[in-house]
Formats: structure tokens, sequence, C-alpha cells
């Protein structure tokens, strides 16, 4: 049977996250009831993400796969999912891939970014978070303390099952845009709401309400459950996945 890979945006704070849940509007739930409809099945079908955003949680470059027969080609089987979706949620492109391939497994690099807002406009209050009296040097210095390979466990949501907390950081880059603040990360792989704890934190670094030390000291000496800021997640969009085929 034909495996698709499909690249998704979506408005996530319009749904309830990425993952099937039951009475809730969710990425997944959209897609999957969408391809029910296009290939007029009375079984499931499986698609499945590179990742699990949470709710409110926005992608420009999410990408997921699935496995149908159908007679569309992939420009075909694009607007037929569109057209089964909600507005907030849209398919930017459908390949055939290998029928080896997995979206969350043979991802290679991911890409984040989390946008705060230096102002009081509502405008942005799906976007971004809203922030005032943030010092950007202080910003800049302590982002590039997680480049590299770090144990980032003080950094996640503790989960018991969750073995192995590392992650390589390739990049970890603040931009001041003039009213708009923008942080982009990328690294191999993210716990669970790592990104949002580390903007939460060096949010607060910013703001003289924590130390770079002690940063520095949460990075170098894991520990489970820190009572750290975890920014919202509305201010978070998952740019991009990358693979090597």
């Amino acid at each position: 049977m034909p495996r698709f890979k499909i690249i998704i945006q979506y408005d996530g704070s319009s749904f309830s996250g990425w993952q099937l849940q039951k009475n809730r509007k969710t990425i997944q739930g959209e897609i999957e009831n969408a391809l029910k409809v296009i290939s007029r099945s009375k079984h499931r079908i499986s698609v499945h993400g590179s990742g699990r955003t949470d709710s409110g949680v926005h992608a420009y470059g999410q990408v997921a796969h699935f496995d149908l027969d159908t007679n569309l080609d992939s420009s075909e089987l694009c607007n037929a999912i569109n057209s089964n979706t909600a507005k907030e949620c849209k398919i930017m492109s459908v390949v055939e891939a290998d029928n080896d391939f997995e979206s969350r497994f043979d991802a290679r690099k991911r890409w984040y970014r989390y946008q705060v807002y230096k102002g009081n406009s509502i405008l942005y209050r799906n976007q971004a978070w809203l922030k005032n009296d943030i010092d950007f040097n202080l910003l800049r210095l302590v982002s590039k303390t997680i480049l590299g390979e770090h144990d980032f466990l003080s950094f996640s949501k503790y989960r018991a099952d969750q073995k192995n907390t590392r992650s390589i950081i390739f990049e970890s880059n603040w931009k001041d845009n003039g009213s708009m603040l923008t942080y982009e990360i990328s690294g191999n792989r993210f716990l669970h709401h790592m990104v949002r704890y580390l903007v939460g934190t060096m949010v607060q670094v910013s703001r003289g309400q924590f130390t770079i030390e002690q940063f520095r000291s949460l990075l170098h000496e894991p520990q489970k459950n820190v009572q750290i800021h975890r920014a919202p997640a509305y201010g978070l969009i998952l740019l991009r996945v990358e693979y090597d085929k």
C-alpha cells in the first residue's frame, strides 16, 4: 500500500493539540476524518506526525505520514484533504514516500520559533507572548549556553517512563524585530514542553527574576519537577522538520 508524506500548517489556537482525543478537535483527528471521507473506509486511517504539538501551539511545517490505497495523484489527494478539513488546518504538500519512511523516527532536525511581543495590542494574543521590560542582551547571552549536547531534564515535563532526556541543540538565537522578539531553536529532539520552559526561564533571566548562574546550574545539574516558568503555548510555532532522505 502506498505511503504518503504530508506537510501541514495549522493555527493551533483552534485545536486541542495534535494528538487524537475523544470529543476534542485535534489536527490528527481532522486529517484522519478527511481521509476516511475520501477513501469511504469504515476503518481508521492512521496519520503519524513527526511530533505531538500541545493545545495552542502552531505549525508552519509539521510533517506526517499515512498509508492509503487511492487512485488520486498527490495533487488531487492534497486538494481532497483540504476540502474536508477545517480552514485553520491546511495541507501544503503531499508526496509519495518510501514504504519504510517514518515521519517521527526518521527526523534529523526539528526547528521551532517562539514569539514575544513587546506591546499591548490584542491582535497578537494568539500568536505571541505579551511581555515588556526585557533585556535583549541577556536573552541572547543565556540562549547560547544551551548549544551542544545537554541533559534537559530540568527544562521538561517529567515523565517516569522517559529514560533519555538528552538533546543536541544546533541553533539557539534571539532576534529583535522592533516590537516583536523571535527565538529560533533547532535540535535533534525535544522533550515535552522543553522549548516553552527554556523560553520562560530565559525571559525570567532577561527581567532579573532569575540569574544566568541559576540557569546554567539547571542545565549542568539536571533535576526533575523544577519550579520554573513555562512560556504560554500560543507563542510557539513548529517551523519545519528535516530528513536525510
